[in-house]
């Protein structure tokens, strides 16, 4: 199961941060209006329901909150983007394979990305797929794909623990995260480091999540880590990472690569406001989270630990949106919702019953972008940034 088990010590320390913390400023910022959101559409990838999560997942499309059009043939869905020509990419695991398995027997699990078509004759197909088999069935997905202008698809592998670029079905360009990580001895046999996102800042530099790190890094094409957000500082307990089969002192020095976990705790889908600024769905630490780098170090410059009255029960995603507000993904509380930088909610949808464990969501037409506004400590908004990179001047 993608969450895997929490400690008790974890538990604990959930409640209190869902206790202690709202959404800054939330007594003084003012809201933003937004109409009466029947008309806006939002695109939803469902990992799915059922025991485990790993079935009955889906694609569908909210209009307001009336689903327009949905479709269901696979395990599990995760990311989700809609391409230019309408079409959407998704990133998906399913099993049942008969052919393609190796090294596995069949039937295997598949994962990978599928070109869904919603005009399609007959209603909403899967037109396109690439996909690979994996040992497991879960904990090993494609939970992300991007595509990227030079027609390549970026994907992050957690099979594999790497993120890796496919043109016409054939690799062109991987990174592994052994280059940078203490790594086992078959990373295909141990949920390790849950290489859960991957974003192109732009077509050099992508930014990772390496979930069981509790770590966001920027890795540029060619050249490998340029940047890491939540990076070890030596102080920090590691001992929430040694769990469920994750990470591990494999090469016996005596250090575990992981940050700390009252920073970003287990996290999924960030998004790249500009420089020195980052989104992020902070899953295990139930919350939304906008970390700024100041003089040197990422800190915590807005929280959303509840909405609605409702604390946050661990979130998978979090887009800020072209008018300021920013669009949740709040997994296990089976909920979809918008709020203005006050943490005042404006739009909000419960997930279908038989569908309800909700991966990812994006408002169309803009989908998740790189630069977006950033909000200040006390729920104001600053100017959107652009696409700088640490380290990169001729990068914008």
């Amino acid at each position: 199961m993608d969450r895997g088990i929490r400690s008790t010590a974890l538990i604990v320390v959930g409640l209190v941060l869902v206790l202690g913390t709202v959404a800054v400023g939330a007594a003084t910022a003012p809201d933003t209006n937004v109409g009466d959101g029947s008309q806006q559409q939002t695109l939803v990838g469902s990992q799915g329901g059922d025991t485990g999560w790993h079935a009955d997942g889906s694609v569908y499309l909210l209009t307001g909150s009336e689903i327009t059009w949905r479709i269901d043939d696979a395990d599990s869905y995760f990311d989700v983007t809609r391409l230019p020509d309408g079409r959407v990419m998704a990133g998906f695991m399913h099993s049942g394979y008969e052919e393609g398995c190796a090294p596995y027997d069949p039937p295997c699990t598949k994962t990978g990305y599928r070109i869904i078509d919603p005009d399609a004759e007959g209603g909403p197909a899967t037109v396109e797929e690439f996909a690979f088999p994996v040992r497991y069935a879960t904990n090993s997905e494609t939970h992300d794909v991007e595509r990227l202008d030079s027609g390549e698809y970026l994907l992050s592998d957690m099979e594999h623990e790497r993120i890796f670029t496919v043109r016409d079905g054939a690799i062109t360009w991987q990174w592994n995260a052994s280059e940078f990580y203490d790594a086992p001895p078959d990373v295909t046999r141990r949920d390790w480091l849950h290489i859960n996102d991957v974003d192109a800042v732009n077509e050099t530099h992508y930014l990772v999540s390496v979930r069981n790190a509790n770590q966001l890094v920027l890795v540029e094409r060619g050249e490998g880590v340029v940047e890491v957000v939540n990076e070890d500082d030596g102080g920090s307990d590691d001992s929430c990472m040694v769990r469920d089969s994750q990470l591990k002192d494999f090469d016996g020095d005596g250090d575990i690569r992981c940050g700390d976990p009252a920073v970003l705790n287990h996290q999924h889908n960030p998004q790249w406001l500009g420089p020195d600024a980052v989104l992020v769905a902070d899953s295990d630490n139930d919350r939304v989270v906008e970390l700024h780098k100041v003089d040197g170090e990422w800190e915590p410059a807005w929280t959303l630990s509840r909405a609605g009255g409702v604390p946050l029960h661990w979130p998978r995603d979090a887009d800020r949106l072209e008018n300021g507000n920013t669009l949740v993904t709040d997994t296990l509380n089976k909920r979809i919702f918008e709020v203005t930088p006050n943490g005042t909610v404006v739009w909000s949808r419960q997930t279908p019953d038989d569908t309800p464990i909700a991966y990812e969501a994006e408002r169309l037409p803009e989908g998740e972008r790189v630069g977006a506004q950033r909000y200040t400590a006390d729920g104001d908004i600053e100017e959107a940034g652009g696409g700088g990179v640490p380290g990169c001047r001729c990068c914008s």
